[in-house]
């Protein structure tokens, strides 16, 4: 007889306007799949984030958020994702781990700010070091995208996270 394994969820929730957000996002989705394919039992959720609800965050049991940096602060659809979920989640999602990627022209650091302030309030855990992106992606911003992406997936899998 084999073990059951029980299926962890991993809710990704993304905005990018121009898309250089997404190339980043993206990297660390197919690295979370692919390590989800081979070693971990992790179902991925993504959305956009006028698309993602509280009910997502009700399923995951961890968040990959992925926001451009405009205007020294978060997407505003971003901030809309927080503004719809916050009450709802305020409590029941307390101690939840999440990651972040922030992809900014000139700076990150207001938006990364702006993230963990609302995520500290909702007693969320930061689990990985942010990916912060300023400026041309390189070859290893995508690598290390993806490291994050698959170092998620495998703890939330392993039951690390």
């Amino acid at each position: 007889m084999g073990s059951i394994v029980a299926t962890k969820h991993l809710a990704v929730v993304r905005h990018s306007r121009s898309g250089s957000t997404d190339v980043l996002c993206d990297a660390a989705i197919g690295a979370a799949r692919a390590v989800t394919d081979t070693t971990t039992a992790v179902e991925i959720r993504v959305r956009g984030a006028f698309d993602a609800g509280p009910g997502d965050v009700d399923w995951a049991d961890a968040l990959l958020l992925a926001t451009p940096a405009n205007f020294g602060y978060m997407s505003g659809a971003l901030k809309d994702f927080f503004e719809r979920i916050y009450h709802h989640c305020l409590g029941p999602t307390t101690g939840l781990p999440y990651a972040l990627i922030v992809k900014g022209d000139t700076d990150v650091d207001g938006a990364v700010a702006s993230v963990q302030k609302i995520a500290t309030g909702l007693g969320w855990n930061l689990v990985l070091p942010p990916v912060t992106v300023v400026g041309v992606i390189t070859d290893a911003d995508v690598d290390r995208a993806a490291e994050l992406g698959a170092t998620l997936a495998a703890g939330l899998g392993e039951a690390i996270f």
